[in-house]
């Protein structure tokens, strides 16, 4: 082998031992390992550690440093470009392609800072960034796998050649087919986007590499960098979907998640990041999605790459957050509450600050979803010692957690803190929308406070429904709780408020039946009504009493036409409608032993098309004056895709 290629295995391979701290938590030792060297992938390891300080703890303070650090990488690797392209082939690829996807990834990483600002100029320095490295990763894409995924191993595959078992759960609803699209005729995209790309792969044999070597580095890197902007692309909110596509870009998200599951079977860096990538998707289309059209296959999926990383990097904090995302998921609160407890012990690596945090933040709302007021409230407040993020709203959630345990006094205190906390984190002279959305909370409490006694004073006393589950709703804290925490939330919000709920489930009854509201009792808000029944009917579907699940998020529709401030009620309520719907149906389908469910198709066409009608009423609803609507709006994307997938799994065809 040339002495040139001997040198680049030397410096990949002594970069690698910087990355295994990285994920195993130690930043210090890694940061020492990358000093060590000056190659470009030296380079890559410092600018990672720096991004992924900044992006892990939404530090914009590091950002600078991050950028500083990629742009050094992005020269580097383009001087090594130059240098290769002038020689002879040192790998089983053309001439300097390790060094063209050490640039795409710099580009990319760059590009992420910028949007990390969450500037207007940023978001368009990004995209100009994501444009630029999607062209990039498309050419390697072709370069690298001429033939296509499918003979290619995924982590829960059985054989190379098992593409369906790694798929099955990830079609995309808008471009999820086995027929090759039509080549786009003149856009921006077209010179690197074909028919070819989309198509099943020919048999033939995957190409072979050793474990470290730069040629596994680029299969690695070409499947990450290729899959991970496929999606990306699909995940962006519908209205910036409509401007990628007016550019001439049509996402694939099933070939997306088969790219980074290819990666994600390899050891190399790219192979963790892919890991990481999957992970992340898996976890928030199991927490946000409401519905998944075979949710036991994404938890194999899930699993079988938490427990691959995990046993390589057993101290490394993003994998231990993930295999407690599992159990949270898997209805097994209790285990994710140990599991992180465990990962945040004095006996682990906590040089990692940012990592730790996800931990954190994981915990508290867990032990927020199990009425664990008080240590949820501490564990809130400790992420404002952990990073820079709104302190503002960590402040508030563990206000609400008080109020929860009726401890005002704790509560009025650290909602006093909130409005300066609010205008000392100005992003671009604006505040991040969930500030907006707590400025408006705020506000009205006082004024309901004021309206009962004379006086603004002491105003967390008005907050008769927490704000922390009101914010849990966003973060559908409520659908992935035990049936004996769905009973003990009906308990609390059947009776929190005058006058009682106008549905009388037999759990509101008996909750009704232990403490009537005071007679005297002055009649509360619109708002809070509505916002009562859509809380009651998500835990009401947790417990299992659809009839009644329906009853009360009609009433939270009904009542949309009083509300004045959480105008937000009405689009998720359609969005829980929407998710009953399919849940509803889903538990009365019969059990077909381990071949799953027996189908009832022309049932299944029914119920997608109502929910189908239900989540369009709710995008129409989530305008840009409404509170959170982005959020809203990815999680109808995601339902969406769901809804697509079942109707490929049943054979339907409209």
């Amino acid at each position: 082998m040339a002495e040139p290629q001997l040198d680049t295995d030397r410096q990949l391979r002594a970069a690698s031992v910087g990355f295994d701290h990285l994920f195993a938590n130690d930043l210090t030792k890694a940061r020492e390992t990358f000093a060590s060297g000056d190659s470009p992938f030296h380079q890559m390891g410092h600018g990672v550690c720096a991004f992924l300080e900044a992006a892990l703890g939404m530090e914009t303070g590091l950002m600078a440093e991050a950028s500083r650090l990629l742009a050094l990488c992005e020269a580097g690797a383009k001087r090594q470009l130059k240098v290769a392209k002038l020689s002879s082939a040192t790998t089983q690829f053309p001439p300097g392609t390790e060094w063209e996807l050490l640039h795409s990834d710099a580009v990319i990483l760059l590009g992420l800072t910028h949007a990390l600002s969450e500037s207007y100029m940023g978001y368009l320095q990004c995209l100009y960034a994501m444009n630029s490295a999607h062209s990039k990763f498309t050419k390697l894409y072709k370069t690298v796998y001429p033939h296509g995924l499918d003979n290619y191993a995924t982590p829960a595959a059985s054989a190379p050649g098992s593409s369906a078992a790694s798929i099955r759960s990830e079609a995309s609803g808008t471009s999820a087919t086995l027929a090759a699209p039509k080549p786009s005729k003149s856009s921006f995209f077209s010179r690197f986007t074909g028919s070819t790309l989309s198509v099943p792969s020919i048999a033939h044999t995957p190409i072979n590499v050793g474990e470290g070597s730069v040629d596994e580095l680029i299969l690695s890197g070409t499947a990450f960098g290729y899959g991970l902007f496929n999606l990306v692309f699909s995940l962006l909110p519908a209205k910036i979907r409509g401007v990628v596509g007016f550019l001439g870009f049509n996402h694939d998200r099933k070939l997306a998640l088969r790219a980074l599951a290819v990666s994600a079977a390899k050891t190399d860096v790219h192979a963790v990041f892919a890991g990481l990538s999957l992970m992340t998707y898996h976890g928030v289309v199991l927490l946000l999605a409401g519905y998944q059209a075979d949710e036991q296959h994404i938890l194999k999926q899930y699993r079988s790459i938490v427990d691959k990383l995990e046993a390589r990097y057993p101290t490394g904090s993003l994998w231990i957050l993930n295999r407690a995302k599992i159990l949270r998921m898997s209805y097994d609160p209790d285990g994710a509450i140990k599991v992180l407890q465990d990962g945040l012990a004095p006996g682990m690596p906590h040089t990692f600050a940012q990592a730790d945090g996800l931990l954190i933040f994981e915990l508290a709302w867990t032990l927020l979803s199990q009425r664990r007021y008080q240590e949820a409230a501490e564990a809130f407040i400790r992420m404002t010692e952990i990073n820079s993020w709104s302190h503002a709203t960590y402040c508030f959630i563990a206000a609400g957690c008080y109020i929860s345990i009726k401890n005002y006094e704790g509560a009025q205190e650290l909602l006093d803190k909130v409005p300066e906390l609010i205008e000392k984190r100005k992003i671009a002279g604006k505040d991040l929308p969930t500030e907006v959305f707590i400025k408006k909370k705020l506000a009205f409490y006082k004024e309901k406070q004021k309206q009962l006694t004379g006086s603004e004073a002491n105003y967390a006393h008005a907050a008769k429904i927490s704000p922390a589950e009101e914010l849990g709703i966003f973060w559908n804290t409520h659908a992935r709780i035990t049936r004996e925490t769905a009973l003990a939330h009906i308990q609390d919000w059947a009776t929190c408020l005058s006058p009682p709920p106008n549905v009388k489930s037999e759990y509101i009854v008996s909750a009704l039946d232990k403490e009537q509201p005071a007679a005297d009792q002055v009649p509360d808000t619109p708002d809070e009504l509505a916002i009562r029944s859509l809380l009651l009917g998500i835990v009401h579907r947790t417990a299992g009493d659809f009839v009644s699940s329906r009853a009360l998020l009609e009433d939270a529709v009904a009542l949309l036409p009083a509300v004045t401030v959480s105008t937000w009620v009405g689009g998720v309520a359609w969005f829980e409608l929407a998710v009953l719907d399919l849940r509803e149906l889903e538990a009365s389908q019969p059990e077909k032993g381990k071949e799953g469910p027996i189908a009832d198709t022309d049932a299944w066409a029914r119920v997608i098309k109502s929910a189908l009608v239900k989540l369009d009423k709710a995008l129409s609803l989530a305008t840009q004056q409404v509170d959170l609507s982005s959020r809203l709006d990815s999680r109808i994307a995601m339902l969406k895709d769901e809804l697509a997938l079942k109707k490929e799994m049943l054979g339907i065809s409209s």
